[in-house]
């Protein structure tokens, strides 16, 4: 079993806090999920959460204008300098302070940090490891409250900073003369933010209230508008004296307070984000409107918009929400919301390509393995989502709820086709789908009864009774032959649901029992129990076939309001969730804990424990706590001494001075860090598991396809003939795709041997596989090279199956392709030669005797010659 499974993809959460960045080239979006950072390609529609993790929940991202340095910024300042093109982090840095923004300069030489009331300019790190990348420019301070702006102008001479003390001031990078930081007044709300236009002739400041006003430079007495930055002289030499006046003053009417804003300097829009979940999209100078639209039911915290000025990014933290509009045309370019409560149970697809996850905001969703992305989300139960599995392959799957139904939908037409109910009201909480997809089964935790319906017409058939306390869960045995049950009352229980002649099969444990799982083969099962053990059962047997002590291995770490420490608590040391792997040959184990422990089922050794988080905005990642965090009032961590959060929405407890409880309703709590349901994948390369943070996968197969080749090196058709001749076909072919003209491609391609064909798909990269595909397919039914052709594709899908089978989804149109080529040049052949099939027989005799004859060397033979 191999066990070198890595951390590939973050699903189910999509923005959680902090500000939204796009990409230079304005095609990706990067989206601050918790401590972790989820990239969205928005022209291939995929997803890609890089590797790397900050210490607390991330509050502001800063991508250079090259796109090469990523910062990334947690809640107290830890910084990350990150190249974000390699994906490798390359500094730790602390800024000792909260940051309220932080923005790189357009020639990506400097970067602004906001820090309280004050702001620090830095110069940018170079793209090596340095010893102290970071170097502190320079410093300033003036503001009366906390920065919540920060914007450069276009020559990176100058930048604006916006605070709650309702001002904007403007700052040098270094002394100009005639210069001196100004400040502009005249909101009489927080400034939300403010910036240059592309001429510098104007400044725009954005206020909650709504007011927008338009700033111009003009000198001292004199009507004409200058552009800021000259500063010109009197007939005597001396400075003329310059000031900036309000030309302007226009209100965004509507309901909401504006909680972001985002301007363009190519397009020159300015877009507003309302806390009622409307924005609006406004020209300036002139602030003519061009259109408005709700798009939320909560306040838009965070508004971008991409380098181009065509497509706007919104935010909405309280419900997970990441919307990229494309305004021109009014479509979504992107549409996706995670689950915004707890994410409960997961299930996978046959195939392994789809994910569908339940969560306790009473909604079902469905997300592409691969890519990343949720296509279908089903609402109709009204309360939490306990339980789901796939039935007949992928195409149907079964949702359990708190509301007392069990829904089935059909994943061709997106509909609930069918409703199970039971006679009375109850709440489910487990399923199972026999392997058939004809039964469904559900355990309730009220009235301790599995209800068993029929698929084809949803009547109840049957009622199975026996158990004395809830039931936690249910798995058909893979044969489809019988039903097993735990339950809270210490026992499982194995039904024979087609035979109920048979006595039920009864395994008692010494605890509540909280899982269970069959192997793929159907002969063992296995269970976990409150008191932490795994233990496994021998199916035709009924007698224990062995266990497994899990306590010390899934001990998590010591909570904020936990009295004693981690290692002496005996909350949380269990498992709520097992699962086999696809061989049978190890046991996948998560519970109320930071970690999920992969066991051997033959020996029962921990192959290795993955810690699904190291967010020490969670409560139970750290180990041990620091007293100087504790107070009178309770731990640091759940006082917030600045008030209400914009970005973390936290509540401050405004109780009387004296009264210790305070009000219950505005307490802060920490998530806490847990994995309610882990499931392998049924390829065996990548398992699943429903955490705090959301969906983590975990894979054996490389997301990320990297370029061996270097990109600095010249490529022309000369030189990609040059490498051809010299016997280089790899290198060659891997440059003609480069540059992309096909007939060098054709060239280099048909000029490799047939008898280096094996070797050379062996070591064909894979980020060219599907362009060579796609180019076979294109040419294989004018091409005269069928034997060549096939040697390819043969070598090409033996030697890159496991990469092939695991984006079967986007390389589906290339794999068709080829099999119509495929197809239609058998069908050709194969009417040729039933119309030549005497002459063929004739010429194979023919040939069989001539060999005959030089072997005896007979002169008066019949050569092929003369044939």
């Amino acid at each position: 079993m191999k066990t070198d499974f890595k951390f590939s993809n973050l699903c189910g959460t999509v923005y959680r806090s902090g500000n939204l960045v796009f990409t230079p080239d304005g095609n990706s979006i990067l989206s601050p999920v918790g401590n972790r950072v989820t990239v969205f390609d928005l022209v291939n529609n995929k997803t890609e959460t890089l590797p790397f993790e900050n210490k607390r929940n991330i509050r502001r991202l800063a991508l250079a204008p090259s796109g090469n340095l990523l910062l990334s910024v947690d809640e107290l300042g830890q910084t990350l300098l990150v190249n974000f093109r390699r994906r490798t982090v390359l500094h730790y840095f602390n800024l000792k302070d909260k940051v309220r923004d932080i923005q790189f300069s357009p020639d990506g030489r400097y970067f602004v940090v906001g820090l309280g009331r004050s702001i620090q300019v830095w110069r940018s790190p170079g793209y090596t490891r340095e010893f102290a990348p970071f170097e502190l420019h320079r410093s300033f301070s003036g503001h009366y409250d906390d920065i919540t702006h920060i914007s450069w102008s276009p020559d990176s001479r100058f930048f604006l900073t916006s605070s709650k003390d309702m001002t904007t001031k403007v700052y040098s990078v270094d002394p100009v003369e005639g210069f001196r930081p100004t400040t502009l007044s005249g909101h009489r709300a927080t400034v939300v933010g403010a910036w240059f236009a592309k001429d510098m002739s104007a400044i725009y400041t954005v206020s909650m209230d709504g007011a927008v006003c338009v700033r111009r430079f003009r000198p001292h007495g004199v009507e004409e508008n200058m552009t800021f930055g000259e500063f010109p002289r009197s007939e005597d030499g001396s400075l003329v004296p310059m000031l900036w006046f309000t030309e302007q003053r226009h209100y965004a009417l509507q309901s909401g307070r504006v909680q972001s804003a985002a301007f363009n300097w190519a397009t020159g829009l300015l877009v507003l984000g309302f806390t009622n979940g409307v924005f609006g999209i406004w020209e300036m100078p002139e602030f003519n409107m061009i259109h408005s639209l709700s798009i939320s039911r909560k306040k838009i915290n965070t508004v971008a918009i991409n380098p181009t000025g065509e497509w706007l990014a919104f935010g909405s933290s309280k419900l997970g929400q990441l919307l990229v509009w494309e305004w021109q045309s009014e479509t979504y370019v992107l549409k996706q919301q995670g689950h915004f409560y707890d994410m409960a149970c997961i299930a996978y697809s046959g195939d392994g390509q789809y994910v569908a996850t339940g969560g306790d905001d009473a909604k079902l969703k469905v997300w592409n393995a691969l890519s990343g992305y949720c296509f279908i989300t089903f609402a109709e139960h009204t309360s939490a989502v306990t339980a789901t599995c796939f039935a007949k392959g992928s195409q149907v799957v079964v949702s359990a709820s708190l509301d007392g139904t069990v829904r089935a939908y059909d994943l061709v037409r997106y509909r609930n086709f069918r409703i199970f109910t039971s006679p009375t009201p109850v709440q489910f909480t487990s399923l199972a789908v026999d392997p058939s997809g004809e039964i469904v089964c559900a355990g309730c935790q009220d009235s301790f009864e599995i209800y068993m319906w029929s698929m084809q017409t949803g009547r109840l058939l049957d009622v199975l009774s026996g158990h004395e306390a809830p039931i936690s869960g249910l798995a058909f045995r893979p044969d489809g032959l019988s039903l097993a049950s735990s339950s809270w009352d210490s026992t499982v229980r194995v039904w024979d649901v087609f035979n109920r002649s048979k006595v039920v099969e009864r395994l008692s444990h010494n605890n509540e029992v909280l899982a269970l799982a069959f192997r793929p083969d159907g002969k063992e099962l296995c269970s976990s129990t409150l008191d932490g053990q795994i233990h496994f059962w021998d199916v035709a047997k009924a007698a224990p076939a062995g266990s497994i002590e899990g306590r010390r291995d899934i001990a998590g770490g010591r909570k904020a309001n936990d009295r004693v420490t981690a290692a002496n608590n005996p909350a949380g040391k269990c498992f709520n969730s097992l699962g086999y792997s696809a061989d049978g040959t190890a046991v996948l184990a998560g519970g109320n804990s930071k970690f999920v422990c992969l066991y051997d089922r033959r020996s029962g050794i921990l192959l290795r424990k993955f810690q699904v988080s190291k967010n020490q905005s969670l409560d139970g990642v750290q180990d041990k706590l620091n007293s100087k965090n504790m107070t009178e009032a309770g731990p640091a961590d759940l006082i917030d001494s600045d008030g209400i959060d914009s970005d973390t929405e936290k509540q401050v407890d405004r109780s009387l001075p004296g009264v210790r409880s305070g009000d219950k309703s505005n307490r802060l709590l920490k998530p806490e860090v847990r994995t309610r349901d882990v499931k392998f994948s049924p390829t065996g390369r990548q398992w699943a598991a429903a955490s705090t943070e959301g969906l983590l996968i975990y894979s054996l197969d490389e997301t990320l396809v990297f370029d061996p080749y270097e990109l600095d090196e010249d490529v022309t058709p000369e030189t990609i003939r040059g490498l051809s001749r010299k016997g280089d076909h790899l290198r060659a072919l891997v440059n003609a795709f480069r540059l992309n003209e096909k007939y060098v491609i054709r060239e280099v391609y048909e000029a490799v041997p047939p008898l280096d064909v094996a070797l050379l798909t062996k070591d064909f990269p894979e980020a060219y596989l599907e362009r060579l595909l796609k180019f076979i397919a294109s040419i294989i039914e004018s091409s005269q090279l069928l034997e060549y052709h096939l040697r390819w594709i043969s070598g090409l899908l033996s030697n890159h199956g496991t990469f092939v089978k695991t984006r079967s989804v986007s390389l589906q149109a290339v794999l068709r392709m080829l099999q119509r080529g495929i197809s239609r040049m058998h069908q050709d052949i194969g009417s040729v030669c039933d119309k030549n099939y005497y002459s063929l027989g004739y010429l194979l005799v023919q040939g069989k005797r001539t060999a005959e004859a030089e072997e005896k060397d007979d002169p008066d033979a019949i050569t092929m010659q003369d044939v």
